[in-house]
């Protein structure tokens, strides 16, 4: 029974490679994008906030859609609508008047498919049968982080050999991905995530619940305690290290992101032997040590590497939010999974948000912002007790 399901499993992996792809690839051309069609970078750093702001939207339709289409429908459009946007970006800026208005179209199209990929692969993950579900979230959620690194290392691999100039060539290769495990998932099985006959809960319901919103807030931070470091990490080398822009990703983003997939990756091989509860918790005070020693380490070399160990620190964050609401409320259902995911994406968002607006406040201070955002695993930390002791 278990073993017809590994393709499924398979292709849950490599959905959140999808996802990885859709959100990190356009950003290692924004300065190409630049040169090639003229527009000002004020406008190029607008696409990021589209691209999560339309993932946001499409957290919050989602929820009737896909009870009401199915979910394995919902995937195929969800990975039809990544490739059709990683492909336009190749074809859209050439037929518009404005490049730029060209982008931004294939932007949203692909950040459809993101965020309809954020809604659906936990859930479908979830109901497949497992011996221990927290080990393969932890797995599952570790794929987005290697395919991260994929991400940056292939195209920059690419880059060098071919030529960044060639950019257009590697964009179509991307869309290959997301085409592929769309015609996988009209084949493998796909698992209820209810028993017969149960329906899930309403997003009315799941808010009256005072478990529900602690979840929330917890996912929240979960988002906020990632990104608020990661996507300051290479400005932070930069600025700190004076090193180049590539250096920088590599010392920055890069370590972070293998910190935090082996951090999955190892609770995903030996979750059935650790408890969850206590995991989280040592991440969270391994997150907060890492936040104080980046903001408040005199030598830059010592911050720089509290920012790759930060990457260690939340990696059990997201994934083990999403088992820890599994188990409390099984009867979640699409609505549980998809305002999770709502609250991580604006996690996501507005952590590095806070982290900037201070650090503009401090006269561009980024290690000030860094300590501000140091709310975020307290926060998380505190909801993992309040929820301990609600299940004692």
């Amino acid at each position: 029974m278990k073993n017809q399901y590994n393709k499924t499993i398979t292709a849950c992996f490599v959905g959140y490679i999808v996802q990885a792809v859709v959100n990190n690839f356009a950003p290692l051309l924004f300065l190409t994008f630049q040169r090639t069609y003229g527009i000002p970078l004020s406008l190029i750093t607008m696409l990021v906030t589209i691209n999560f702001g339309v993932q946001l939207l499409v957290d919050i339709l989602s929820v009737s859609v896909v009870d009401r289409i199915g979910y394995r429908v919902s995937m195929v459009i969800a990975h039809i609508f990544a490739s059709v946007g990683l492909l336009s970006l190749t074809i859209l800026p050439e037929m518009f008047e404005s490049p730029f208005a060209g982008i931004l179209l294939s932007v949203i199209i692909y950040a459809i498919g993101g965020g309809l990929l954020e809604v659906l692969v936990s859930p479908v993950m979830e109901a497949c049968p497992s011996d221990n579900k927290e080990k393969a979230m932890s797995m599952l959620h570790s794929f987005y982080c290697w395919g991260h690194v994929g991400v940056v290392a292939i195209s920059t691999l690419f880059f060098q050999i071919f030529g960044i100039e060639n950019w257009k060539i590697l964009a179509v290769v991307w869309t290959l991905i997301p085409l592929c495990n769309a015609a996988a998932f009209t084949k493998v099985p796909i698992a209820s995530l209810m028993e017969e006959g149960e329906k899930g809960l309403g997003i009315r319901e799941l808010f009256r619940m005072k478990i529900f919103v602690i979840l929330f807030i917890m996912m929240l931070c979960a988002g906020a305690s990632e990104q608020a470091v990661s996507q300051w990490a290479s400005t932070f080398a930069e600025m700190g290290l004076g090193i180049s822009k590539t250096a920088g990703d590599l010392a920055g983003p890069m370590a972070f992101a293998i910190l935090m997939g082996l951090s999955r990756a190892y609770y995903g091989k030996y979750g059935d032997k650790i408890n969850l509860d206590r995991f989280m918790v040592c991440s969270c005070m391994l997150c907060i040590a890492s936040y104080f020693c980046i903001s408040l380490m005199p030598m830059p070399q010592i911050s720089l590497i509290a920012c790759a160990v930060c990457g260690l620190s939340v990696g059990i964050m997201w994934p083990g939010t999403f088992s820890k609401a599994s188990s409390a409320l099984p009867r979640g259902g699409t609505a549980m999974f998809a305002l999770l995911a709502l609250g991580g994406d604006i996690g996501c968002s507005g952590g590095p948000t806070l982290v900037g607006f201070v650090s503009s406040r401090f006269g561009d201070n980024l290690k000030m912002g860094i300590l501000a955002g140091v709310v975020f695993p307290v926060l998380l930390l505190t909801g993992i007790l309040l929820l301990g002791k609600k299940a004692r």
